[in-house]
């Protein structure tokens, strides 16, 4: 991996001391494994899955793209992190999982395979831990077929957030591990919309991810202070 490629070194580091623990669902990802199947809720009811050829970009785990995978999808999960994708590797073959694991990035499918194209794309917690979202929207519409579908999910950033998320999170709760998100990174609404727009995409959706800390429990609705998802469609210039 070159230094000018998208991925900053400090986040595959933090992300390869964690990854013994990506299936431990009381561990260092226990919030990944509670909010899954809203995740897959969300996507299934907007992308019919059965059939379809997903990339799932910053896969860690496996967590999302099994799940995927389990509902009938063809799975490409990618990562940038060897750690992460050799975990990956190991419990997909301790569950008979079809996922498709590779140590790459969307940057790199684009250069080595530019004809490669996929029906549904996900990226999800992944744009507040990469230099240049920006740059990784517009290589995610380049991998999607017309009228491809792409999921976002990602934080805003606000003093809110800022609380929750970091403050509440990583320090009082311990929901994730101290240093985990970087509050300068947090990407508000309107800006990842203005990129989505500039990558030729067209947002359909925006919903939020809340949680209370008194219940342990997640849900989606209106509120996008905090975490929030994205549903995009790829403008189809075949008509």
């Amino acid at each position: 991996m070159t230094k000018k490629q998208n991925i900053d070194p400090k986040e595959i580091e933090k992300f390869d001391e964690l990854a013994k623990t990506w299936w431990d669902t009381e561990g260092s990802f226990k919030s990944l494994h509670q909010i899954n199947p809203l995740r897959i809720s969300f996507i299934e009811k907007r992308v019919n899955l059965r059939g379809k050829k997903i990339l799932d970009v910053g896969c860690g785990g496996g967590i999302l793209s099994e799940a995927l995978s389990n509902l009938g999808a063809e799975v490409t999960a990618i990562d940038a992190s060897e750690e992460t994708i050799n975990i990956a590797k190991a419990h997909g073959k301790e569950v008979n999982s079809k996922v498709h694991y590779l140590r790459t990035s969307t940057e790199e499918l684009l250069k080595d395979r530019p004809a490669l194209k996929f029906d549904v794309i996900t990226c999800l917690e992944l744009l507040e831990h990469v230099p240049s979202p920006s740059q990784t929207i517009k290589e995610c519409a380049s991998l999607l077929v017309g009228n491809g579908d792409l999921i976002l999910s990602t934080i805003n950033r606000n003093p809110r957030s800022y609380l929750f998320a970091v403050l509440g999170a990583e320090y009082i709760l311990n929901l994730l591990p101290k240093g985990t998100h970087d509050y300068s990174k947090f990407i508000k609404p309107s800006e990842l919309s203005r990129w989505i727009r500039s990558a030729n995409l067209n947002l359909i959706e925006i919903i939020g991810l809340s949680y209370n800390p008194i219940t342990d429990n997640y849900w989606l609705g209106a509120d996008i202070g905090v975490n929030y998802f994205m549903h995009v469609k790829k403008v189809d210039e075949s008509y």
